[in-house]
């Protein structure tokens, strides 16, 4: 009895130090806020890669279109789309003299497919300035004029932001708050934003890069082969004595990543299997992700019913002390969890499915690290990388 009890209470105390820790991170100190646009300004070039894009792909280019900023160029590249995205770009061309379609390449040897479409697209860009956006990020018309306003205010070469995450399905509202909990704790803005740390990190979603920065780090072509691209083209601007800085974009700009689970499962596999076989220490950090992930998944709902089952055969105070500390626990969880959700604009409500969304990332983990052990690689939007 004394051994369970003891057990308990080790669980108890560590589960609550976990959840703390984990949300309590440094998170997004530097916000981007709305300002005024100005009356004239320094060109800016808008830069999209598309590859199969039909379902995103009409509603980025019309928010980019519609920008307060006065003086901006569009380049799409369509990276060899076999869905519609090249008759709904044709569609929007004709409409805007703004809008410059580009048409992607072969895939040289050596390279990956983002790193080469944005090689492409940048050279034909004239701006002082580049964005570099993913197709299912889409903007709010001030987030040119925040996003230099930013750069001046913060001294920043590459600025970078996290986007307000649109989230519709059930499996979304589950899986991808936890997943971003897990992001701000591998890499802490805090860090990032440091110039003596080396951390960095950027959101290949909204990178607003400084032109002649990029220029001289090598642009793409330094990163040719990374399908991490975000994060080794930040390392360069880092590294080379630039200043990098990742903020609150939530105002200016929103992502949908998935729609399903399907989608959602091969995109974060792939995301975290790269992040794992980027160092070992990465590899043991995302075992450690995946072991709590697990435990919450299998063990917090099992703890307070072992606490019942023991009270109902007679464990008495001991089995009450039980089933309170996995209740405490769980009220813990289910609060911060809450916060999380309501500040991601879903339902607190599905704070109480944190074990099914831990599970689900939890086996996203496993795989990636099998991958990655076992060098089987993996696919993304048809093309195999290792």
């Amino acid at each position: 009895m004394t051994f369970y009890v003891l057990l308990s209470t080790l669980f108890f105390l560590a589960a609550l130090a976990i959840i703390a820790w984990l949300h309590n991170q440094s998170w997004l100190e530097i916000q981007t806020p709305h300002v005024t646009p100005p009356a004239s300004g320094t060109l800016i070039s808008v830069i999209v890669p598309a590859r199969n894009e039909a379902k995103n792909i009409r509603r980025c280019v019309e928010s980019i279109l519609a920008q307060d900023y006065p003086t901006f160029e569009v380049f799409v590249l369509d990276d060899r789309s076999t869905d519609e995205t090249p008759a709904i770009l044709a569609e929007l061309s004709a409409s805007d003299s703004r809008l410059v379609i580009l048409a992607g390449g072969d895939l040289p040897e050596g390279w990956a497919g983002k790193p080469h479409a944005l090689f492409q697209a940048t050279a034909a860009a004239r701006g002082e300035w580049l964005l570099l956006l993913d197709a299912d990020t889409f903007l709010h018309p001030n987030a040119l004029s925040a996003s230099l306003a930013a750069t001046k205010k913060t001294g920043a070469d590459l600025y970078t932001v996290m986007t307000e995450q649109i989230l519709g399905s059930f499996w979304e509202k589950t899986v991808m708050p936890l997943v971003f909990t897990a992001l701000s704790v591998g890499f802490s803005p805090k860090k990032v934003n440091d110039p003596t740390s080396r951390d960095a990190i950027a959101n290949g979603q909204y990178i607003f890069i400084r032109r002649s920065v990029y220029d001289a780090v090598g642009g793409h072509a330094a990163v040719k082969n990374k399908i991490v691209e975000d994060k080794a083209l930040s390392e360069k601007v880092k590294w080379g004595g630039y200043r990098l800085i990742i903020a609150d974009g939530r105002g200016i700009a929103q992502t949908r990543m998935y729609t399903d689970l399907a989608a959602m499962w091969e995109g974060w596999t792939k995301n975290i299997y790269l992040g794992l076989a980027d160092t070992p220490a990465m590899l043991l950090l995302g075992a450690f992700g995946a072991f709590l992930a697990l435990m919450a998944a299998l063990f917090m709902p099992v703890w307070p019913l072992l606490g019942f089952f023991w009270w109902r055969n007679g464990g008495g105070i001991w089995a009450a002390l039980v089933m309170a500390q996995a209740l405490t626990v769980w009220a813990a969880l289910i609060f911060v969890r809450a916060r999380v959700n309501a500040e991601m604009k879903i339902s607190p409500g599905y704070a109480l499915l944190t074990p099914l969304g831990a599970g689900v990332f939890a086996a996203m983990m496993f795989t990636s690290a099998w991958k990655v052990l076992s060098g089987q690689g993996v696919t993304w939007k048809g093309r195999r990388y290792q």
